[in-house]
């Protein structure tokens, strides 16, 4: 069963929220104040955080930038309707999807329970490399362990978001192949891909600068994304 942890201020929306995520198999736990926050995090292995924006001691953003500093989990941010600069600023941060205010909750099920069903399937070429059944897709420089969801930049590991990941499985599934953004947003999303457009290009700036000095995501004028990087046989 897939554990939540919601981050907000408001003492009354826990308690439906629980009600309701545990109709679709979820257990739903709650904290009011980012710290709390934090250390039950510390504490306990939770499958996806939903951060409010608005929050005491610190706000959203700054919340899931001490996140992002300890933890590759989903996150999802609670936005107010209509401020488009929340919702870049928080995928700039990290954040894999947002929510804005007020919300239908099974809405913010649904957006749950897309980006677990990414964390559990990565898209995989069928004529991939392959290391006694594990799906290793290797190329110069780097490493991409499909079955770990682990990635190696000249042997070091790179942490990365569950959305970083994602993507970047995708462009390896098929080297030099060009994914236009709204190729990249129904694979990986599949819904209000209007307004993901510009999240598309803030989640390539994140994975780019993360494999740095590595220079293999390639940007196609008017078209989209590329990974060029040459293949290797694995060691």
């Amino acid at each position: 069963m897939p554990r939540i942890l919601l981050i907000d201020d408001d003492e009354h929306l826990a308690a439906p929220l629980t009600t309701y995520f545990a109709r679709f198999g979820c257990t739903l736990e709650s904290a009011v104040r980012p710290s709390e926050g934090l250390a039950k995090l510390r504490a306990g292995q939770y499958d996806a955080a939903i951060l409010d924006v608005m929050l005491p001691e610190m706000d959203g953003f700054a919340l899931c930038r001490e996140i992002r500093k300890e933890s590759d989990i989903p996150i999802v941010m609670l936005t107010a309707r209509g401020e488009v600069m929340d919702r870049v600023v928080g995928l700039e941060l990290g954040a894999d999807d947002y929510v804005p205010k007020p919300f239908e909750p099974r809405e913010l099920v649904a957006r749950v329970q897309t980006i677990l069903r990414r964390q559990r399937s990565t898209p995989v070429a069928a004529n991939g490399n392959g290391n006694n059944g594990t799906q290793l897709r290797v190329f110069d420089g780097l490493s991409i362990d499909l079955d770990r969801r682990q990635v190696l930049r000249h042997g070091e590991r790179v942490e990365l978001t569950g959305t970083e990941f994602e993507l970047l499985a995708l462009l390896a599934a098929e080297p030099g192949k060009v994914f236009s953004r709204d190729d990249i947003l129904n694979r990986l999303r599949g819904h209000e891909a209007e307004l993901y457009t510009r999240a598309v290009d803030i989640v390539v700036s994140r994975l780019r600068k993360k494999l740095e000095p590595l220079d293999c995501i390639k940007t196609l004028r008017n078209a989209g994304y590329a990974l060029a990087v040459a293949r290797s046989e694995p060691a």
